[in-house]
């Protein structure tokens, strides 16, 4: 972040709650929650490009879908700073290239580490994919719980919210489209 928050900013509001930012208690918190917002927001500093170093060895051949089922989702909604978390699957069919499995891991952590809604983070890493390796396919599906729903307004516990983008020879095709959603299946 170009302009980070600091402990005193993380005091007014405390203060601002109602709540004595020198009780025991909370004497930390400013320091801590300062060192925490500047991991969760630091999507920001990287280049999902650089993440996403690609190989020509051992993918000439295959043709097939490389899916990567369950990466781990954290992230704040844009509209309450509420977190939202839950679990992606990245799915491509390469075009001669192929990327290292823990890259997907970590394009879908340089997306959640900024301030989001989850529409457009599904697409960040369907077109981020799409641009670096163009593959023949990409698929991403994103289900997350809202703690903008769960804790405040309507109040819906467990509730999962599902966003999908689907590109390439996804779109058009629908046995392509079928077997990656197969695939994608828990």
């Amino acid at each position: 972040m170009s302009q980070e928050f600091t402990e005193n900013d993380w005091r007014r509001l405390i203060a601002s709650l109602g709540e004595n930012p020198d009780r025991p208690g909370l004497l930390e918190t400013p320091a801590r929650v300062a060192k925490a917002w500047k991991h969760w927001t630091s999507g920001y500093e990287q280049d999902p490009a650089t993440l996403l170093k690609a190989f020509e060895d051992g993918a000439e051949q295959y043709n097939e879908f490389i899916i990567v089922r369950n990466i781990p989702v954290y992230s704040h909604c844009e509209h309450h700073l509420a977190p939202f978390f839950g679990k992606a699957t990245i799915g491509y069919i390469p075009n001669g290239k192929i990327v290292g499995l823990s890259k997907l891991t970590r394009l879908v952590d340089c997306f959640a580490k900024r301030l989001q809604v989850q529409e457009r983070m599904t697409m960040q890493i369907a077109n981020a994919l799409l641009e670096v390796l163009e593959p023949k396919a990409v698929g991403v599906i994103v289900k997350c719980r809202h703690l903008c729903m769960e804790s405040r307004g309507i109040r819906t516990p467990g509730e999962e919210t599902v966003t999908s983008a689907l590109l390439g020879e996804l779109q058009p095709n629908l046995a392509m489209r079928t077997e990656f959603l197969a695939l994608a299946r828990d």
